[in-house]
């Protein structure tokens, strides 16, 4: 028979890919976390992850233990939210996933106003340079950059936001600053690291490079954002950031403003049975109507910064 707490560091391992990170989530070592993965692969005789310095990878039949492992999840959590009725209270823990840059400048300050008025609410930020798989119940409710297409999920879009051309202001007297897209060979170019970028909504700077005369040169490529605003602010040369990350920052200006005028999405996503409980509800509300409440700031229109909601505007008039 099959044990619940060896499904559990299962779960955690295939969502995590490494043992690290689930051992994290699981508050145990990750020398016991790979003593118990390899003590359940001998029980059922049957390997389930593939080891390599990448991490774990789920072989086919561990692929096809995951499909029972996450229905047995969904209904171990549903008989709870059942039992103890947590569907109707207004505490309990959230797990928020959303993107890096924008989970610790934007939600991270809204969230500090959620939590003044619902404080038995505990929320779990998950603020990753991916995007959070809630397909695998890394997370409870996802802020995404790519519109979610799974049909199980109930998604909405949370806002708009604004991308611009940056650089420090010394950087820029030092190396004069830009009249068009084709001067930008002359420059030191901040980014991602191609093969890495976890989203084709990322790929700002492939359409400005192929207008170059010549090939660009980067001083440095990163797969967090918030890596390369910092890159930026030490002079390391010029990348494409969020408004909301680099308009606050007095060191840094925007070039070419008539030239690079980029505009993505936000999307807030939940599974079904998840967007049904209370605590759930109340955050996906808050969200939408504080950072609906900021579209100006996240447009890059409005120099106040970041304005926190009121308590007249928290969901339920709380």
């Amino acid at each position: 028979m099959l044990n619940w707490q060896d499904m559990q560091i299962f779960l955690e391992v295939a969502r995590a890919d490494r043992l690290t990170d689930a051992a994290r989530r699981l508050n145990i070592d990750h020398s016991t976390v790979s003593r118990r993965i390899r003590r359940f692969e001998t029980s059922l005789n049957t390997q389930l992850f593939e080891r390599s310095t990448h991490g774990y990878q789920l072989t086919a039949a561990g692929e096809q233990l995951l499909l029972f492992a996450e229905e047995m999840a969904r209904q171990a959590s549903r008989a709870s939210d059942n039992i103890s009725d947590q569907n109707l209270q207004v505490s309990g823990q959230i797990r928020l996933g959303v993107t890096e840059g924008f989970g610790t400048y934007v939600i991270t300050p809204l969230l500090s106003a959620f939590r003044r008025h619902f404080p038995d609410i505990t929320i779990d930020l998950l603020a990753l340079p991916r995007a959070v798989n809630l397909g695998r119940h890394e997370a409870d409710l996802a802020i995404t950059i790519d519109r979610p297409r799974n049909a199980e999920m109930v998604v909405s879009r949370l806002c708009h936001y604004r991308l611009q051309l940056y650089g420090e202001q010394e950087y820029l007297n030092r190396k004069g600053y830009p009249h068009s897209v084709r001067d930008l060979y002359r420059y030191d170019l901040i980014g991602y690291v191609d093969d890495l970028v976890f989203s084709d909504q990322l790929c700002y700077l492939d359409p400005l490079l192929s207008e170059l005369p010549s090939a660009p040169h980067f001083s440095l490529r990163s797969t967090s954002v918030i890596t390369q605003f910092h890159a930026t602010r030490c002079g390391s040369g010029l990348s494409i950031l969020p408004c909301f990350l680099a308009s606050q920052e007095p060191g840094l200006e925007a070039v070419l403003t008539d030239q690079i005028d980029i505009t993505r999405e936000f999307w807030i996503a939940a599974r079904s049975e998840q967007r049904q409980l209370l605590r759930v509800r109340l955050l996906w509300d808050f969200l939408k109507r504080a950072v609906d409440a900021n579209q100006a700031f996240l447009m890059g229109q409005s120099k106040e910064g970041l304005q926190m909601p009121v308590t007249g505007e928290l969901p339920g008039g709380m």
